[in-house]
């Protein structure tokens, strides 16, 4: 049997608040099963209560917390951090704090849920500046862990090296991949490419005794063949990646929807290959793989998409649950240590070592 957990839920998060949260619940009963997982939902009482009535869920799963207050969608982090006390965004990651709840979930605004998380949780080891996001990307093989995508817009070579040891113990955590192979986002995969920054993340990687797999470089067209399990990277060219593959999955999409409603014709071949179809929109649909945890933080935090659906935001409890029930946060908290220790010591680099090449 599963240990007993509570995860902790920002109910009025999102675009949809507790009509999509709610649900959520229900969805990742019904598709993980979710023994000996129980709930706290943080808002307002009477619009949960009314949802838990519809989807047909009791005070026995879900724990409801009342409060009036709400963190805007739109809100700066800097005013969520001064006016955000006592919010449901606020109060459900407080009952991480506590150690009252194994994780929280939100679907909230992205800034305000980095910066109380940052406040409250602190980070998981001194010298870690801020969390790091990461999406987990479809590819043929099953899905690649890429980090950053959106938390530090600049990031130097420790940052990178944190980056692959919390991801590696993320794959292995949420996906189950034994030893995930772990490669650094380049212009280019040969050694001499790059700068400085990835270089030496790079030969940190090598030399530094983590007990990773890495890969070496690889390049954008690598993510979604999924050549490595983990990709890492700095915010900004993250998040550019990501809002890229996002806009041409969408593009291909209504291209292919065109295509197949084009004529009577092509209306019958869809038909015939709509068990096809299925498979593949399922395979790409960002509710299907959506949650992203803050790694980093001295707790588990997850963020789901804002428009998520029911089962969007199902998909992303079962990642918090994965995470809280697994040996994450001692696993990267080792390995953090080991870096900090390692640059320490003054490393001198070779004389003659090439200069990074530009992009060609």
């Amino acid at each position: 049997m599963s240990s007993p957990i509570l995860i902790s839920l920002d109910a009025m998060g999102g675009d949809h608040g507790p009509s999509v949260v709610v649900p959520g619940v229900r969805d990742y009963r019904q598709r993980h099963g979710g023994e000996g997982v129980r709930f706290i939902l943080h808002g307002d009482e009477t619009a949960i209560r009314a949802e838990m009535a519809r989807a047909g869920l009791t005070e026995d799963l879900c724990i409801v917390r009342h409060t009036d207050k709400v963190v805007a969608m739109d809100e700066k982090p800097a005013q969520a951090m001064r006016r955000g006390k006592g919010s449901s965004l606020w109060n459900a990651i407080e009952a991480v704090k506590s150690g009252e709840a194994g994780a929280v979930v939100s679907a909230g605004n992205t800034g305000a849920l980095m910066a109380i998380s940052k406040l409250l949780l602190r980070m998981s080891v001194p010298g870690l500046d801020r969390p790091a996001i990461v999406a987990s990307w479809p590819t043929p093989k099953g899905v690649t862990a890429v980090l950053d995508v959106g938390a530090n817009i600049e990031s130097d070579a420790a940052q990178l090296v944190e980056f692959a040891i919390m991801g590696e113990a993320f794959m292995t955590a949420v996906h189950g991949v034994a030893k995930p192979t772990i490669g650094i986002l380049n212009v280019g995969s040969e050694d001499v490419k790059g700068h400085e920054e990835v270089r030496e993340a790079a030969r940190l990687l090598r030399e530094g005794g983590f007990g990773l797999d890495y890969f070496g470089f690889v390049e954008g067209t690598d993510i979604a063949k999924g050549t490595v399990d983990v990709v890492v990277t700095d915010g900004f060219t993250g998040n550019i990646a990501l809002k890229t593959a996002e806009g041409v999955a969408k593009f291909i999409a209504s291209l292919m929807k065109e295509a197949l409603t084009s004529s009577l014709l092509s209306k019958l071949g869809a038909l015939l290959a709509m068990s096809a179809l299925k498979r593949m929109s399922q395979k790409i649909d960002p509710n299907a793989i959506n949650g992203g945890p803050l790694l980093g933080l001295n707790g588990i935090v997850v963020k789901s998409h804002g428009g998520a659906t029911a089962g969007g935001f199902g998909s992303a409890i079962r990642v918090a649950v994965e995470l809280a029930r697994s040996d994450y946060m001692e696993k990267v908290g080792a390995n953090l240590q080991r870096l900090t220790a390692l640059l320490e010591t003054p490393i001198v680099n070779s004389a003659d070592e090439p200069a990074g090449e530009s992009i060609q």
